[in-house]
């Protein structure tokens, strides 16, 4: 067969031809909607399989497929189910699509288009909503991954999805369009992006509402970073979103649910108390990976000379009489100093030479022993354990890592830094969040310096436990928290609530969690179906019936390769 259309390096056809993005951004909240564009441009049919990266906090809430002029809105379903449904609509000639996060990593997704046969197009969307962080000068962070690096997976262990991740040397084949509508409590002053933008069009006279959008034939070869400003930022906002008219009142979909956000100012006897002491162990990638660019763009530093930077920056802050260490891992890891010694001019004169000479020279990402010899250390007495790891993400075992910082996180606090794009957010944010730290992204040198001051800042502030919230409501209301317990927070740093309102509450509902994880898996399955939303049990699963004939012989599998 002669190979026709857009090819990658490998000489294969690519069906993927564009990605349309729409995003609407409500205060602190975005919702992300992005439809993909494939054809067939074989002569058989075809399975496209694309490994693409998205936010690890992110809600995935909508997959739909359109073909021809009819639209399939996928459903959730357990996942291994799915799967099954999957494989047997397109071994009958149907076309189906599968949707699945992978079970190794939160970030990381697998989209299956099958059976699409000769010329036939199809485009796929699929919508999530996402929390944007707060950046040190107070800006909205918004990123759209293009990047997906491939995760380093040690011999003899299966690497399920992230396995797949490839590296492609060329530009990806496929173009972006990217608009956005911004609405906000607070007047929206800029919005500024590395990527080129269109002017800003202000749509009211309050400034609350904008729009923007990407400039025309951009190519989707590295992440979309947006950086939103509002006036009064610190102010706290509160939003309403009203429940689905067709649910139930008094359940989650039927009832209005209010987003808080919040910047607390603590009282400045508190502040006084801040520490100026504590031990301090940097841990430093220095895995093969650390040696690529910190983005396709020209002129830029690798990962290891940013992370090196970054370190150098920290490290000449530390106040006098703390305590530190400084360790580097690969396929092994060392350390500067047998245990962590007392910050002075001689010892830091010491550890910034040797931090100058680092290089991405160990081998492999494993990131788990150096971890596990630091807890392992008996902590010092009167200097709280300040963690920061400086890692470009490229690790197969994410969740085994944040279940090792999780059942460490009462003797650390843990503050992350993802170095280069595609950096794994599962990883960098899942660390701080588990060990009550912050995570930053260092994407270039021009933000640099502002985050490292941020996180160290953090560092230094005592610890705030037993949190609590009350809300004062009407007669005759109630509300029910949905967010998670706030295991910390730092002085300016925003907090986001969310609780369900209720009306007048004429029955209790007891739920009961149970401790059996099948139990657990269960229940966890049966909201993600009800609700849409997909989870790392469940999968979107969209398949139109009576659509061919039965595949004879293998289908041809395409890879849609992501820019690494």
């Amino acid at each position: 067969m002669v190979n026709c259309g857009l090819l990658t390096h490998k000489n294969e056809p690519v069906p993927l031809k564009s990605i349309v993005v729409d995003l609407q951004v409500k205060g602190h909240v975005a919702t992300v909607s992005s439809t993909l564009q494939y054809v067939n441009e074989e002569e058989r049919p075809l399975e496209a399989v694309f490994v693409f990266p998205m936010p690890a906090e992110a809600a995935l809430c909508h997959f739909s497929a359109k073909i021809a002029d009819k639209e399939i809105v996928a459903k959730v379903q357990e996942k291994e189910k799915a799967r099954e449904e999957y494989d047997d609509a397109i071994a009958s000639g149907d076309q189906a699509f599968l949707l699945e996060e992978s079970d190794e990593s939160a970030d990381v997704f697998r989209l299956s288009v099958g059976s699409l046969p000769p010329a036939q197009s199809a485009a796929v969307t699929f919508v999530y909503v996402t929390e944007l962080s707060v950046q040190a000068d107070h800006a909205l962070r918004f990123c759209l991954p293009a990047v997906l690096n491939p995760r380093y997976t040690p011999p003899g262990t299966g690497g399920g999805i992230v396995s797949e991740i490839t590296s492609s040397s060329a530009g990806v084949p496929y173009s972006l369009s990217l608009t956005v509508h911004v609405s906000s409590p607070n007047p929206i002053t800029k919005v500024e992006s590395k990527c080129p933008l269109e002017p800003l069009m202000l749509l009211t006279a309050d400034h609350t509402n904008a729009k923007v959008s990407l400039s025309a034939g951009h190519m989707f070869d590295r992440d979309v970073e947006l950086f939103l400003y509002y006036q009064n930022a610190h102010q706290p906002t509160a939003i309403v979103e009203a429940g689905e008219p067709t649910a139930q009142p008094g359940t989650l979909m039927g009832d209005p649910v209010v987003m808080l956000s919040l910047y607390p100012e603590f009282p400045s006897a508190l502040m006084s108390s801040v520490t100026s002491c504590g031990e301090f162990v940097f841990i430093m990638d220095r895995s093969g990976s650390m040696g690529c660019p910190m983005h396709n763009g020209s002129g830029a530093q690798t990962r290891i000379e940013s992370a090196r930077d970054t370190l150098l920056l920290l490290l000449k802050s530390l106040p006098l009489g703390c305590y530190f260490n400084i360790y580097g891992f690969g396929s092994h890891y060392e350390s500067f100093f047998p245990k962590s010694v007392e910050y002075t001019q001689e010892t830091m004169d010491q550890a910034v030479k040797r931090v100058k000479e680092m290089q991405s020279d160990m081998g492999g990402t494993e990131i788990l022993q150096p971890l596990k010899h630091i807890y392992s250390q008996q902590c010092i007495p009167k200097q709280p354990r300040q963690v920061f790891m400086f890692t470009d993400g490229e690790v197969w075992n994410t969740k085994e890592v944040l279940s090792l910082v999780r059942t460490n996180a009462e003797s650390h606090r843990c503050f992350s830094f993802g170095i280069g794009e595609g950096a794994s957010t599962a990883l960098i944010t899942g660390m701080a969040q588990e060990g009550c730290g912050h995570a930053q992204f260092i994407t270039g040198t021009d933000r640099m310096q502002p985050k490292v001051m941020q996180s160290l800042r953090y560092a230094l502030q005592p610890a705030v436990v037993d949190i609590s919230e009350e809300w004062a409501v009407p007669v005759g209301m109630s509300t029910t928290c949905l967010s998670p317990p706030i295991n910390t927070i730092f002085q300016g740093q925003r907090a986001l609530i969310y609780a369900q309102l209720k009306g007048e509450v004429r029955l209790l509902l007891f739920y009961h969690f149970p401790s059996d994880k099948k139990a657990l898996r269960a229940r966890v399955v049966e909201l993600s179906v009800q609700a849409g939303v997909s989870s790392s049990h469940t999968a979107f699963i969209a398949i139109h019936k009576g659509s061919g004939e039965a595949v004879k012989g293998p289908l041809l599998r395409r890879r849609v390769p992501t820019r690494g």
